[in-house]
């Protein structure tokens, strides 16, 4: 069993008994996991960051309404399938903070997006593996407070890897 297939059993276990779990006790019930995308090597990618010289501070909304502030880090540019893409990466109190939506958004991955938190490596170079993507926890149960992903990270091409839409 590969390190990716532990990982999803090992949340999926979670979702299922943890009280702190996103779901709710009625989706409990019913949850038999969630919905992946095959394991996907050619998107996880070891990418270089151009940092931004002024690193100017967003405030992101949320799902309920509130907001959050995150530095605007750097951007990553790479290729998906032979078509170019960039996401900007943002800095928070807790870390490193990647969300994106991609062009699969309301069809096969959840409308607001996913997350991802990339490892920096050596230099300005960071692991950005897509097969960790996954929803925030206001995709399972509104109750959630989630930043929104901004339009600078609205990707138009497809990422066939992470976490698909949550389907109840």
């Amino acid at each position: 069993m590969s390190h990716l297939q532990e990982f999803r059993e090992s949340k999926d276990d979670f979702f299922a008994s943890h009280p702190q779990s996103p779901l709710t006790p009625e989706q409990k019930r019913g949850f038999h996991g969630l919905d992946y995308f095959d394991e996907n090597p050619e998107l996880e990618l070891e990418v270089k960051l151009e940092k931004f010289p002024k690193q100017e501070k967003i405030v992101i909304q949320t799902s309920t309404g509130q907001t959050q502030t995150y530095t605007r880090y750097g951007r990553f540019k790479f290729n998906v399938d032979g078509q170019e893409a960039e996401l900007t990466l943002y800095a928070g109190d807790h870390g490193f903070f990647l969300p994106f939506v991609d062009s699969l958004a309301g069809k096969e991955t959840y409308p607001a997006g996913r997350y991802l938190e990339p490892d920096p490596l050596h230099g300005d170079r960071f692991l950005v593996d897509f097969n960790l993507a996954y929803n925030p926890y206001c995709a399972y149960n509104e109750m959630w407070s989630c930043p929104l992903t901004p339009p600078e990270n609205r990707l138009k091409v497809p990422i066939r890897a992470g976490e698909k839409i949550f389907q109840q």
